[in-house]
């Protein structure tokens, strides 16, 4: 059985070399990412790290941009007197990363690593007592390199800098916290040659599996294979969010799976 690997490099190289053993594994990076061409913004609030409670990083992407422009806040924790400031994080890959930015792993929050569940859902289970009325939290998060005014933010809201799922900030909010957002990278469609759009064709109707793991990126298939059916397609989703978006784009079969390898593999498995 073929899998279509969809994340992002280098963890869709990284996944299929996990998945090799197993079955044929394709790299299709469906997300690509970019630093910013003006860093400022993201310098600016790096110098107010110790004013925040908590500083929440979407991706291993949001660690690395960040702190490539902020290395002085990772270094606060080797002197005498560290900050408080706690760092969170929803999956594993960004708890390594933040890590091996240097921050203590004391002060740092993720879901737990056999729950199987790596959301903003699972995530505030985690931390939700550490916040209260009168607490700030930065979220540090990508955003898209064509900015045509579609986020994800309603009329009844300020805009926020940034694109992604907001209901950890929402719910922060709820709970009396000051939320900031800062964008550490760009993030959008890749651009495919003849060789990727080949391969993406074929894998819509040979019983290939799609391996997705964002629903932004299930998103990017419609405008990279226009017009393509997906009517014989059959993928396999690391959220309930992401299944109904592959099911929302026509995939004739989409399973649910846990993130974590092992839940993978079985799912696959029972796809053969």
């Amino acid at each position: 059985m073929r899998v279509i690997v969809t994340r992002v490099q280098p963890q869709a190289a990284r996944w299929v070399k996990l998945l090799s053993p197993h079955c044929e594994a394709l790299a299709l990076p469906l997300l690509e990412t970019s630093a910013l061409a003006d860093t400022s913004a993201l310098q600016a609030v790096g110098q107010h790290w110790r004013d925040y409670t908590a500083v929440m990083f979407v991706s291993n992407h949001a660690v690395n941009h960040f702190f490539a422009s902020n290395q002085a806040a990772a270094l606060l924790y080797k002197g005498r007197i560290a900050p408080e400031t706690r760092a969170w994080c929803t999956g594993p890959g960004t708890h390594a990363a933040l890590l091996a930015q240097g921050l203590p792993a004391q002060r740092v929050d993720a879901p737990p690593a056999d729950g199987g569940q790596f959301d903003s859902e699972a995530l505030w289970q985690q931390v939700q007592g550490q916040v209260g009325p009168g607490a700030r939290v930065l979220i540090v998060r990508g955003d898209t390199r064509d900015d045509d005014g579609d986020k994800p933010d309603s009329v009844d809201q300020p805009a926020t800098p940034g694109v992604g799922r907001d209901w950890l900030a929402q719910t922060l909010r709820q709970a009396g916290v000051e939320v900031d957002f800062v964008v550490a990278y760009q993030r959008g469609a890749p651009v495919w040659g003849p060789t990727e759009r080949a391969l993406a064709t074929q894998a819509a109707s040979d019983g290939s599996v799609w391996l997705f793991s964002s629903a932004e990126a299930v998103g990017h298939l419609s405008s990279l294979l226009p017009g393509q059916s997906w009517a014989q397609a059959r993928a396999l989703a690391t959220h309930a969010r992401i299944a109904q978006a592959a099911r929302d784009l026509g995939f004739a079969m989409v399973c649910e799976s846990r993130p974590t390898l092992a839940h993978v593999l079985a799912s696959i498995e029972s796809l053969a």
